[in-house]
């Protein structure tokens, strides 16, 4: 009979064990980079871009130009003609990413010495600029896990589709970018064992202290691992369930934003109310095209690019990879023209740190709009668009002092589909006023944001990912 661990209950609390310790016997951090060094040297990639033409194992359609595995799995890339009429852009076209089968995204959990670690995989995806970065013990699609491409099979994907025999402490579909995919979703899991697992090359055990020191780096946490651990039952470490005097006063309020302790400004069925006005009241208007059918695109021999030279651009590549299931292999990416600012602008209101969350529409959200940073964008994106048109609050994100800026990290997005996509990734203290009114923001504490991942389509990929690096602030200052 499997033995499970502690009841739901007492999740949160050994999470926060798991935050304090920032370091274990299990594996030390100070062996993690010669450890990840040695992985990279056996786990390699050597990508290279080709002409459209010569992607082997994949069709271009005669009559409308969309690409297509010829497995029928995988991802199509096709085109999208999208109307927001009340939007800085009103109208228009592009390539987009359709993938309909939802992968899983897993991460494996266990107790040492008291402390829950995480298994995480060092993991080459083609589209990292760095090659190798940490991911989710699974990070597989549908394709992947049934083994469309005839490789070989994923480790430790039974605890994931056989979650029943063990302790299941998150498990959320969840979205990615609407700007680049059609409604792709991945299953975000974590499930705790406590039975031995046999640790196979590339992957180590880490506490989540560890891993939070790890996201302060740029490019080594990636994207899948960043919105798995923003699903977790997180309330901030388990020795200081209320500030002590040791805390700045940021820090102080940022741990009662945590735990709940003082109140937030907008109580959780306003936040509910606002989510659902917004949806009902923005209409987006989304129809198929076909890729060779877009205004403004044009296909050349290597890429499929914007008349502009803006946005991004469609590219081949050819990819000859060590330690995946798979040692070779051709495939379409989206390469983005310039990397991208993501922030969270934050204030303490009555002691309680709050986040100006947005409430964004991208055309390829399955429900319209989604929880986004403050600041989500590409800079050079509206190079050519009036003034009306450039974000709220891009210049207080970027030209915020030092002594405003607590978190500061280039990090890197889905390797596995995106060519070098990298964006800024902040958390800004900001003196806007508590009593600011947009009907497209509003201010939430990071319980509320928590709350709201236990569910779909409320938090976006790149919040996710923000409200992980909060999580990391709520311990000491790096050491790694």
């Amino acid at each position: 009979m499997t033995e499970h661990p502690a009841a739901p209950a007492a999740v949160p609390g050994r999470i926060g064990r798991s935050v304090d310790a920032r370091d274990s016997r299990v594996a030390p951090l100070d062996t993690f980079h010669p450890w990840f060094k040695e992985c990279a040297e056996r786990a390699y990639t050597d990508v290279r871009p080709i002409p459209l033409d010569e992607l082997a194992g994949w069709t271009t359609d005669p009559v409308t130009g969309n690409l297509a595995h010829v497995s029928g799995g995988f991802f199509r890339v096709e085109g999208l003609d999208v109307t927001v009429p009340d939007g800085p852009v009103p109208h228009w076209t592009q390539p987009i990413i359709n993938q309909p089968e939802i992968g899983i995204l897993g991460i494996l959990a266990k107790e040492f010495e008291g402390v829950l670690h995480f298994l995480m995989q060092a993991k080459v995806e083609p589209g990292n600029v760095n090659g190798l970065q940490l991911s989710p013990t699974v990070q597989a699609t549908r394709s992947n896990y049934s083994r469309v491409h005839r490789g070989r099979p994923v480790p430790y994907l039974d605890y994931f589709r056989e979650p029943g025999r063990h302790r299941v402490i998150t498990d959320v579909r969840q979205s990615e970018q609407g700007s680049w995919f059609y409604r792709k979703r991945n299953r975000n899991m974590i499930v705790e064992v406590t039975e031995d697992v046999e640790l196979l090359d590339g992957f180590r055990w880490l506490t989540l202290g560890q891993i939070h020191q790890l996201l302060a780096l740029d490019d080594i946490v990636n994207m899948d691992a960043r919105t798995v651990l923003s699903c977790l039952p997180f309330s901030g470490p388990t020795h200081r369930p209320a500030p002590g005097p040791e805390d700045d006063s940021f820090t102080a309020a940022l741990l009662r934003s945590c735990h709940g302790v003082g109140g937030a400004l907008h109580p959780d069925d306003h936040i509910l109310n606002w989510v659902t006005e917004v949806r009902t009241r923005s209409e987006v208007l989304t129809r198929p095209l076909p890729l060779n059918a877009l205004e403004q695109w044009r296909r050349g021999e290597y890429a499929i690019t914007h008349d502009s030279g803006q946005f991004f651009e469609l590219i081949a590549v050819d990819v000859r990879a060590g330690g995946r299931e798979v040692g070779g292999w051709t495939q379409p990416m989206i390469k983005p023209r310039d990397g991208g600012v993501v922030a969270f602008l934050v204030k303490s209101i009555g002691g309680v740190l709050h986040v100006l969350m947005h409430a964004l529409v991208e055309p390829g959200y399955l429900d319209v709009a989604e929880l986004s940073p403050t600041v989500q964008c590409t800079p050079r994106n509206f190079d050519h668009l009036p003034d009306a048109a450039r974000p709220m609050f891009l210049d207080e994100a970027l030209g915020a002092p030092a002594d405003r800026i607590r978190f500061d990290a280039v990090l890197s997005e889905e390797g596995g589909r995106f060519y070098h996509a990298r964006n800024r990734y902040l958390v800004v203290e900001t003196d806007i006023d508590a009593g600011f009114s947009h009907p497209d923001f509003r201010w939430m504490t990071v319980r509320q944001l928590v709350d709201l991942l236990r569910h779909s389509h409320y938090v976006n990929i790149q919040a996710r990912s923000l409200v992980a690096c909060l999580h990391s602030l709520t311990g000491q200052p790096p050491v790694v």
